[in-house]
């Protein structure tokens, strides 16, 4: 009986596979993460086989914990926006992938917004950040441009995935919509865009929509991931856009709050906003849009924490059989609101809204000889808390309403955290269960199957 819908997503930070049901009931997941490189200061980069290991490794698990994926009727993907994978002529991947988070474009950026600024926000309805695939492209160009002339598709990090369990190279518009190289207007490729990074229209994959049928699994790749093979294989989108759907925000004035890797606050709205400040894009339900504020890092924070100074957790939660996570928060709630004075600005890897600077750095203050680690835990927590409400302040900013708004993302999952976030907004937070771009993944596999 194939009676089982899987979405699978390409975080910033890791693998997730979520299982449904044909009603939309929650059968099962597993996840793994996978590294992110900092060769410099400012540089992130991952290696695209490592997505591909991931998915093997959490699609294991899932069977692992009783999922029998000979029931998925069929599957989607979806991954964090921006990321280019440059194919060569064989479809193999000619370098590491420069991951939105990574700042080394900022002399690209300052090109681009002076000499084409206007024509990119009047076309592609964003500014020009280091975030943006295009000015990716155009540090590429200057710096490795052999790579550009060897490159003969580019496709994305679900996109690139899913060519190794399909075999066909295609993408979504939402996912374009990431790129800084695409026409808001006329929905399509802009190839003036695309030719400042000296990209020609052959390396640009097709454009399908998100719940189009993007292949069946192949027989190699049945072998290597349990899939059934001739399975169908659903297009996807980007992460953002199925959180929005997984979570229910599917009206105007509907808002989520994400606490994941990084941080986002999406107000739905019924056309786009374009704004300086922001980033803009369609909906997976056609004729809607939605608004980003966001912040590059939230769970990311707590990430590093665990893997910077909090070993000792990790070996301890080995041990008893638990996740370190769950450590750290019995840590910090012994600390009090405030964090005893402790207090984090969560700037890892620069800052989009509102300041869009990429130099802004982390900090602890208001350290003394009494902070505990409870308390440094604590003050991430909450400087996490307020960077979302300073994006939430620009939607403010602009104005959109805002009805019902939901957090979501792994971060929420921890209910000191989601409380400290629920107090910092001084606001009444819906948290769906499940919600996370997993889930709405699935649910974009079930629409794509007719379901």
């Amino acid at each position: 009986m194939k009676d089982l819908l899987l979405g699978i997503d390409f975080g910033t930070g890791g693998c997730k596979v979520t299982a449904i049901r044909l009603d939309g009931a929650f059968a099962g997941e597993a996840s793994e993460e996978y590294p992110t490189e900092h060769a410099f200061p400012g540089w992130s980069e991952q290696d695209p086989a490592d997505w591909y290991t991931a998915m093997c490794c959490a699609l294991k698990k899932l069977q692992q914990n009783g999922v029998d994926l000979k029931r998925v009727l069929s599957i989607s993907f979806d991954g964090s926006t921006h990321n280019a994978v440059l194919l060569d002529s064989q479809m193999k991947p000619l370098r590491k992938t420069i991951m939105w988070t990574d700042q080394r474009s900022v002399e690209e950026c300052k090109f681009l917004r002076e000499n084409y600024g206007e024509k990119i926000f009047q076309t592609a309805y964003q500014q020009a950040t280091p975030t943006w695939t295009l000015p990716q492209l155009c540090w590429l160009q200057k710096h490795e441009p052999d790579v550009l002339k060897q490159t003969a598709k580019i496709l994305f990090v679900k996109d690139y995935v899913r060519y190794l369990v399909t075999g066909v190279a295609v993408t979504d518009y939402i996912e374009a919509q990431g790129t800084l190289f695409f026409d808001m207007q006329r929905m399509t490729w802009s190839e003036e865009l695309a030719a400042l990074a000296g990209l020609r229209k052959e390396q640009l994959p097709e454009l399908i929509k998100p719940v189009d049928s993007a292949g069946v699994v192949t027989s190699k790749a049945a072998s290597e991931t349990g899939l059934p093979e001739g399975t169908l294989v659903i297009c996807g989108t980007s992460d953002s856009a199925v959180e929005d759907y997984g979570a229910g925000a599917i009206e105007p004035g509907d808002c989520i709050v994400k606490l994941a890797t990084a941080g986002n606050v999406n107000v739905m709205t019924a056309k786009p906003h374009p704004f300086a400040t922001t980033l803009t894009y369609s909906h997976v339900i056609e004729g809607m849009w939605y608004t980003v504020s966001a912040t590059n890092a939230a769970a990311l924070c707590q990430r590093w924490m665990r893997d910077t100074l909090c070993q000792n957790e990790v070996k301890e939660a080995q041990a008893l059989g638990t996740k370190a996570f769950a450590l750290m928060d019995q840590l910090a709630e012994q600390s009090n609101p405030g964090a005893n004075g402790v207090m984090f600005h969560p700037y890892l890897q620069g800052e989009r809204s509102p300041y869009w600077d990429p130099k802004l750095r982390s900090s602890f203050t208001g350290v003394s000889i009494s902070s505990t680690k409870g308390d440094f835990i604590r003050a991430l927590f909450e400087g996490v808390a307020y960077s979302l409400r300073d994006c939430f302040g620009t939607i403010e900013e602009m104005k959109l309403p805002v009805n019902r708004i939901f957090l979501i993302g792994g971060g929420a999952r921890g209910k000191l955290w989601s409380e400290i976030v629920c107090n910092v907004f001084n606001l009444p937070l819906q948290v769906p269960t499940p919600g996370d771009a997993s889930f709405g993944t699935a649910l974009l596999a079930a629409t794509g199957a007719g379901v």
